[in-house]
This record gives structure tokens, C-alpha cells and sequence, in this order.
């Protein structure tokens, strides 16, 4: 018989950090099940006192809307007037740092792992991603592991970003490309 090309029993996680102890991600997950992963319109404040108690640093005027799912808080950066929108999901095996005036609409994904495709073991590959001051990442778009959105860009709906995007570079499609600059009327 033909050997495996992906043999998912030699996997191995030992060099992936979680960035805390085991409790107290145990107590976040019952948190994040509490207060964010669920349809109701919650206090915004107390979301932001457990999202800082849990080591995330939140700037001020940050709105995040009901069944947002957060991985681990203590890996993640809030600038201000950041708007989180319904059904987000911030999968922040990596730092994930969002600045200033940058807006996530529903069901968007940031996402810091993959896997190896090209090994047998499947490896487990974690990189931050940075969304920079103004950027917009439109309902149901994904945004993959390592990737810098600059100031000002856009990744409109549905959309993949797999690289870099340019500052007010709007980007379309899987993988996004960009198709235009974005003016902001002043």
C-alpha cells in the first residue's frame, strides 16, 4: 500500500506559544462564551473591562457588536474608534494589531495560522497581521496570516487578502487584487 503523503498523527504543536496559562485561558473561553460569542446586544464597556482584564489593550471609542469571537485577548491591540462588527472572528494565534479608525464589518476573519501544506506533519505556521489606521475590511472578507493592510486600504466584500495592501489600495476578489486608490473627500 502507498504510504501517506499527509500523515496527520506525526503532528506535532511544541513550538506554538498560547501566551498564558491554561486557566486562564479556560476562564476566557467561559468569558468569550458569556459576553461575545452569543446574539445579544451586551454592554459595550463591559466587553472592553474584560477584553483589557485578559491583558488586550483597547483605545477608546472601540465598538464590538454581538458574537464577535476573540481567540486569546491577551494577544491583541485596539487603537481608537475602532468599529468590530457582528459575527467578526479574530483568530489571533499571533499578535494581531489593529489601529486607529479601522473598521471590520460582519462576519469578516482575521486569521494568524495555517498549516504547512508541503510537509507531511501538516506543521502548524502562525504570523501576526496589522491593520493600519483607516483601513476597512469588508463583511465576510479574510485576512491571512502575515499580512499588513496599510493606511487607508480597503478589502471589499468577500474578498482574500493573501499580501500586503497597499496604503488606500482597494483590493477585490480571491486572492484580492487591487483594482483602484481610494479618495477620501476632505
Amino acid at each position: 500500500m502507498k504510504k501517506p503523503r499527509v500523515d496527520l498523527s506525526k503532528f506535532q504543536n511544541s513550538t506554538f506559544e498560547r501566551g498564558a496559562t491554561i486557566l486562564k485561558e479556560l476562564l476566557w473561553i467561559i468569558i468569550r462564551a458569556l459576553f461575545f460569542n452569543h446574539s445579544l446586544a451586551l454592554v459595550n464597556r463591559l466587553k472592553i473591562d474584560l477584553l483589557k482584564l485578559f491583558g488586550a489593550k483597547v483605545g477608546q471609542g472601540v465598538i464590538i457588536k454581538p458574537s464577535v469571537m476573540i481567540k486569546f485577548p491577551w494577544k491583541l491591540i485596539i487603537g481608537n474608534h475602532v468599529w468590530i462588527g457582528e459575527k467578526v472572528w479574530i483568530d489571533n494565534l499571533d499578535q494581531v494589531v489593529i489601529e486607529d479608525h479601522v473598521c471590520i464589518s460582519q462576519g469578516a476573519m482575521l486569521l494568524c495560522g495555517n498549516h504547512d501544506y508541503t510537509k507531511e506533519t501538516f506543521d502548524l505556521i502562525v504570523k501576526p497581521i496589522t491593520l493600519k489606521r483607516g483601513t476597512w475590511v469588508g463583511a465576510k472578507a479574510v485576512v491571512c496570516p502575515g499580512v499588513t493592510a496599510h493606511p487607508d486600504s480597503i478589502l471589499s466584500v468577500g474578498s482574500v487578502a493573501t499580501k500586503d495592501l497597499d496604503a488606500s489600495g482597494i483590493y477585490q476578489g480571491i486572492p484580492a487584487k487591487k483594482i483602484r486608490e481610494r479618495v477620501i473627500a476632505q
